[in-house]
């Protein structure tokens, strides 16, 4: 069990149960505003979006933010860093970034202009994770973020100390925050055993693995996708045979990392009316990380159930 929470009914529940939270969030930040106009701001990094999101949700008011990647229609793979990036890096005062070589390019800038000063949360390294970890993609597993908001709210207080009751009590918002997703895996888990997939590359894996979803894909072909590689042909005939014979329920599509083998997979799932599920690396516009995160689950259980695709995911209200 993810949560000892109940799992609760429906995805239109689970939605509000979120949003209640997120409210809850945002009235103990609230409460504080008006002090904030008072005191500078903590100046502060996300490198990929998602995690800049949750810096705003623990730092609120205290903090300005800024994500470097943080555009869903491109492959954050070919980021390159301008000498305007690395302005903004070497002047942050706190900078979280996901490690496990998905942004050497901002480790490299961040050690060429470290400070004594400089707070500085490597996500791989606060969950103690190998360099050989296989799946960079560690925003999609369900323990990264609770173990990222503590350790923002730590170093924001070692920041700004007169403030540290308010990062506290913002961090274990955010935690609570996250039960109506986990109510979702543990609800499809029960649900839909044996559920199978079919996968262009690893980006939702940890997600996926944690809902008890089976995934099909041959490894080498998600670890050549996604390191932009040919993958074997024996690998490409196993991932056709997976959607022309409809042995996958779902298949699940990286939006951002596009070519024209991707595409023909995608065309074949088509062909076959196989649900497509697309998933991203960089947080879509109009979500926070838990409504994102749901989405995606809602979107995968919608799949299974109703046979139905989620091929973008727009913007709810929240």
């Amino acid at each position: 069990m993810l949560s000892p929470l109940k799992p609760l009914a429906g995805i239109r529940i689970r939605q509000a149960g979120l949003t209640a939270v997120l409210l809850g969030a945002a009235f103990v930040t609230t409460l504080h505003t008006a002090n904030a106009a008072s005191h500078s701001t903590i100046h502060a990094i996300g490198v990929e979006n998602e995690y800049a999101d949750v810096i705003k949700q623990i730092g609120g008011p205290y903090v300005d933010v800024t994500a470097l990647l943080s555009n869903p229609n491109t492959d954050p793979h070919t980021f390159e860093a301008s000498p305007r990036v690395a302005s903004q890096l070497s002047k942050a005062q706190l900078i979280v970034q996901n490690g496990v070589g998905y942004d050497d390019w901002a480790d490299k800038l961040i050690k060429a202009h470290a400070t004594p000063s400089q707070k500085v949360i490597n996500v791989q390294h606060l969950l103690k994770l190998p360099d050989d970890t296989w799946n960079p993609h560690l925003w999609y597993n369900v323990k990264t973020m609770p173990a990222v908001a503590d350790a923002i709210a730590k170093q924001l207080s070692a920041l700004m100390p007169s403030e540290a009751a308010v990062f506290k009590a913002n961090a274990t918002a955010f935690k609570a925050s996250l039960a109506p997703w986990y109510n979702a895996i543990d609800s499809f888990k029960k649900a839909h055993p044996h559920t199978a997939v079919a996968v262009t590359e690893p980006v939702s894996d940890y997600l996926l693995e944690a809902m008890g979803i089976s995934i099909k894909t041959p490894k080498g072909l998600q670890t050549a996708v996604m390191n932009g590689v040919d993958p074997s042909p024996q690998d490409v005939s196993t991932q056709n045979t997976l959607l022309s014979q409809h042995q996958v329920h779902a298949f699940v599509y990286n939006q951002q990392v596009t070519d024209s083998l991707t595409s023909s997979f995608l065309s074949n799932a088509h062909a076959h009316n196989i649900p497509v599920v697309s998933v991203y690396e960089t947080m879509p516009v109009g979500y926070h990380y838990q409504s994102w995160m749901l989405a995606e689950t809602n979107a995968l259980e919608r799949a299974v159930v109703n046979h139905t695709s989620t091929e973008q995911l727009h913007a709810e209200s929240h």
